[in-house]
Parts: structure tokens; C-alpha cells; sequence
């Protein structure tokens, strides 16, 4: 009889008994490597294998970026509402309540005030798990009012974009957000303080036609999707290949359009040390 034939029929085991592999203890990535959960979180959500930065939330970005992980947050409970009473497949409201009850947020972007090697930095980051970090009302609401913090205190201000473009279902009240945080971001010029715009994957739509090409310093983290429309949709309009690498950070550099891409190990040195050299002080 071979071995993997029960020798005893009727063997029963309770559900609460069985056992399950934890779900999170291994990560594998594009290229199929798998990697240690545990592993992956003390390399910063960079794969050891082949470098791959995993998509990460406002959370880690702040665990990243500021000094012992202290800051203090702003607008922390505003929230969407539904003016526009919007239904697609299910209410816009119910959506709303179910996205932030899965994922803890309020809503795609949190603003935060910190120390960043010492000194202080406005941190605004926006989150992909709420919505495809889609740019509604309140996400401009909360860049606009941290820029305004940034500008009372004359404190830089940072933007870490990841998104997948306005949310549909504000209509118009999510496109009237490009034009309120460009204005803002001209103000903040006409202050002189430094705005630097980070562009993590994706970084498409509005916001790519909006903030995140509006920084002092434009740059990106290694691989990361940038671009207006999707591949597919610039493919089907222009009826042309793709050139290979098309939209991805390196393609976007070596076209002009960011200045440097920063490794996330580097990224909280990088961004102190051209905030220096933009503010012409000493370097931390």
C-alpha cells in the first residue's frame, strides 16, 4: 500500500485544531523571488534578491523618513463624502465605509509634520490600498493644507505621490483638485520654500498632470510606473509600439522629465541632502 493512504478511515479534525500556513510569511516578487516577510520589512520593502521595491503605504514611508518615527499628523480624520450620491457597482458611499474599514484610513493621502535628519519636513504621502489611491476632494483638501502648514511655518514640503489617477466617482469635483493644488504649489514658490515631489509606482493620471510634476526636484524610486494614460491606452490612441522600458522611472529620466531616481535606502538621505543644497546650508 503506498504511504499516503489512510490506514485508519473516519479521522476527523476539529477546525480550530488544523493547521495553516500564516498568511504574510513569504513575499514573492515579479521576477519570482521569494523572499522572508520579515526579511523584506528590514530591508525597507526591497527585495534582497533582485531589488524590487514592493509597494508601500504612507505608514512605512513615515517610519522611513522621520527621525525615530515622531511626527504629528494633520487633518488626521477628515473624510469623504458623497455629494454627487454616485452608484456604480455599489453605492459610493458603502464603497467609502468598506475601504475604510479594510485598510484603517480615512482616505488616500495623509499629511504629517516631523523631524527628518534633524530638521523639520512636511511629509504629505498618499496610500494605493484606499481606492487605487484615487484623487478625490479630500485628498486635495489635505496636499492644499499642508502646503499652507508648510508655508506658515516655512517648513519644505515633500509629496509622495501613488496613484492611479483622479476618482471617478467625484466627477468634477476630483478634477477641480489639479488646478487647487497646482495654485498652491505656486504660492509655495512664491514663498521660496523648497517642494520636492517623489513619484512611487504608479504615479499616473491627474496627479501625474498635476503635483507630482510640479516639484522644485522631481524624482522617483527604481522601476516605478509613471506616466499620464496606461500603455495600453497610449497604444490603442497612437496605433505605435511601445518602445521597451516605456513609462517606467528609468525611461521617464532619461526623457527629462524627473531628475534623479533615488534607491529607498537613500531616499531619506537624498531628500535632506538636495533640500541643503537647495536651502544652500550645511549638509547633515
Amino acid at each position: 500500500m503506498a504511504w499516503f493512504k489512510r490506514t485508519e478511515k473516519g479521522i476527523k479534525t476539529a477546525t480550530e485544531e488544523k493547521k495553516d500556513v500564516p498568511k504574510g510569511l513569504w513575499y514573492k516578487s515579479p521576477t519570482g523571488k521569494i523572499v522572508d516577510a520579515d526579511e523584506l520589512e528590514r530591508n525597507l520593502w526591497v527585495s534582497p534578491e533582485d531589488d524590487f521595491h514592493v509597494r508601500i503605504g504612507s505608514k512605512e514611508y513615515f517610519e522611513i523618513l522621520f527621525d525615530n518615527n515622531e511626527f504629528k499628523e494633520l487633518d488626521a480624520k477628515m473624510t469623504s463624502k458623497d455629494p454627487l450620491d454616485f452608484v456604480d457597482t455599489k453605492k459610493y458611499s458603502d464603497r467609502l465605509k468598506e475601504v475604510m474599514d479594510k485598510t484603517k484610513l480615512k482616505d488616500a493621502v495623509r499629511t504629517a509634520v516631523g523631524k527628518s535628519k534633524g530638521k523639520d519636513l512636511v511629509v504629505c504621502c498618499m496610500d494605493f490600498a484606499f481606492i487605487g489611491g484615487s484623487m478625490g476632494a479630500v485628498v486635495g483638501e489635505k496636499i492644499a493644507r499642508g502646503i499652507d502648514y508648510s508655508i506658515q511655518h516655512k517648513i519644505p514640503f515633500l509629496m509622495i505621490s501613488k496613484s492611479g489617477g483622479a476618482r471617478m466617482m467625484e466627477a468634477a469635483y476630483s478634477l477641480m483638485q489639479l488646478a487647487k493644488t497646482s495654485a498652491k504649489l505656486a504660492q509655495l514658490a512664491d514663498a521660496k520654500i523648497p517642494y520636492i515631489s517623489l513619484c512611487t509606482d504608479p504615479t499616473t493620471g491627474g496627479t501625474t498632470a498635476s503635483y507630482a510634476m510640479l516639484g522644485d526636484i522631481n524624482i522617483s524610486e527604481p522601476g516605478a510606473l509613471i506616466g499620464f494614460a496606461g500603455p495600453r491606452v497610449v497604444r490603442d490612441t497612437t496605433g505605435k509600439d511601445l518602445p521597451e522600458g516605456f513609462q517606467t522611472a528609468e525611461f521617464v529620466l532619461d526623457h527629462g522629465f524627473l531628475d534623479f531616481i533615488a534607491h529607498r535606502k537613500e531616499l531619506k538621505n537624498k531628500v535632506n541632502l538636495y533640500l541643503d543644497l537647495i536651502l544652500n546650508q550645511d549638509i547633515r
